[in-house]
């Protein structure tokens, strides 16, 4: 008896050990369904239009993305067109500081890519951190073609440092960038930010300038080539929010900004 009731404790112990492991095989499986039933689902969200006042008198539109739009369905992007007004251009981040990549970038680069429509990268900028070290960690990540938007530098915080210090970094980027492409690189950043710090230090790059708070032109004097008017914007494909922009010019001026 004495043996047998040694065995029944074996065994509770052993279904005790078990069932923990049973518990996270359950929860594996359920989560790969959850992650397949997103990007399912993102192919068949549809909106009667884009859910955002877009500015008038500009032709061409377009988004930016990084990894918080999840996975994207690429050719329902590049299919929406609402009242002759459809998305033209895709920004997606690429790289943040010394070596982050972000998570959706490759994913996103090559359907994008798949799916014909005009695409461009961005490093959002760490100024505490080396320039030339993040240079080196977005040249390696990005391989830019003909036909790709220019290298975009997006700054929006000092992260502590004195803004002397942060130019110099910049300007190491922003060097290392133009002659590895052989283009001169856009910086992307708030007006605010802008004209607290690189105003008429960095005027010889385009512009690409982030402001909300204008139907149908930034409050900033310096010369823009790219409007980020919003940041609440719905596109097919995209299960969340995501950022709207303007290009300021024709299709021909858009032709001449892209990589030759």
């Amino acid at each position: 008896m004495a043996k047998r009731k040694r065995k029944k404790k074996k065994q509770r112990k052993l279904w005790w050990l078990v069932i923990p492991v049973l518990l996270l095989v359950v929860a594996a499986i359920g989560y790969v369904w959850y992650r397949s039933q997103r990007i399912e689902t993102a192919k068949f969200i549809r909106y009667p239009a884009f859910g955002i006042d877009i500015p008038e008198n500009y032709e061409i539109h377009g988004i930016d993305v990084s990894k918080y739009q999840s996975y994207i369905d690429w050719k329902s992007v590049k299919q929406m067109e609402v009242k002759d007004v459809k998305i033209g251009f895709a920004f997606m981040k690429a790289t943040e500081g010394l070596g982050n990549v972000d998570k959706q970038f490759r994913r996103n680069w090559k359907k994008a890519g798949e799916a014909k429509m005009t695409r461009g990268a961005y490093h959002f900028f760490i100024a505490s951190k080396s320039g030339k070290a993040q240079a080196r960690n977005f040249i390696s990540t990005v391989k830019l073609q003909p036909g790709d938007l220019p290298p975009v530098l997006d700054i929006e915080h000092l992260y502590g440092v004195k803004p002397e210090k942060m130019k110099q970094e910049i300007r190491e980027w922003l060097r290392i960038v133009e002659d590895h492409y052989g283009v001169r690189p856009i910086i992307y950043t708030y007006v605010s930010f802008y004209s607290s710090y690189l105003a008429g230090e960095f005027d010889s790059y385009p512009l690409w300038v982030a402001h909300y708070l204008e139907k149908n032109k930034p409050r900033i004097k310096q010369p823009w080539i790219i409007w980020q008017h919003s940041e609440k914007g719905r596109v097919n494909g995209i299960a969340h929010a995501v950022d709207f922009n303007v290009f300021n010019g024709d299709s021909s001026d858009f032709k001449d900004l892209l990589i030759k």
